[in-house]
């Protein structure tokens, strides 16, 4: 597996609006991206900090993951995102070795990315995303 870099940090929030000032402050920069992810069930709100981006997201549904997460275990890092250069052999090598991936099979996300998740439970309660950004 051929991890390019960091994709991003993800932050779950309750209130995306006010997070969303928080950041701002504490950054001193805008978010350059607002938008829903309906597949994911989620608002986000994207800071770009060097070649990193800080993922801050909000679920738009009881049922979303973020939700659960947030009544679980309260706002706070939700997951680090590793960018790979090739997805479906990246995840041929996790399964291989036997970490428990979330989504066997990439979902392609907003046209611009596609994502897989290794479970919490491979990799000592961190949520892991792999990401494969799709060149246009």
């Amino acid at each position: 597996m051929k991890i390019l870099g960091i994709d991003h940090i993800a932050i779950a929030v309750s209130d995306l609006d006010k997070a969303i000032e928080n950041f701002k402050r504490i950054l001193g920069v805008d978010p350059i991206k607002i938008e829903e992810v309906p597949e994911e069930k989620v608002r986000i709100a994207i800071f770009k900090i060097g070649d990193v981006q800080i993922e801050l997201l909000q679920g738009t549904s009881e049922d979303s993951t973020v939700r659960k997460f947030i009544e679980k275990r309260g706002e706070g890092l939700h997951h680090i995102a590793l960018r790979v250069e090739n997805i479906g052999k990246a995840l041929e090598e996790l399964k291989a070795k036997g970490f428990q991936l979330i989504y066997e099979e990439p979902r392609i996300v907003a046209g611009e990315r596609k994502i897989s998740f290794v479970h919490p439970k491979s990799i000592h309660g961190v949520l892991l995303e792999l990401v494969e950004r799709i060149e246009h």
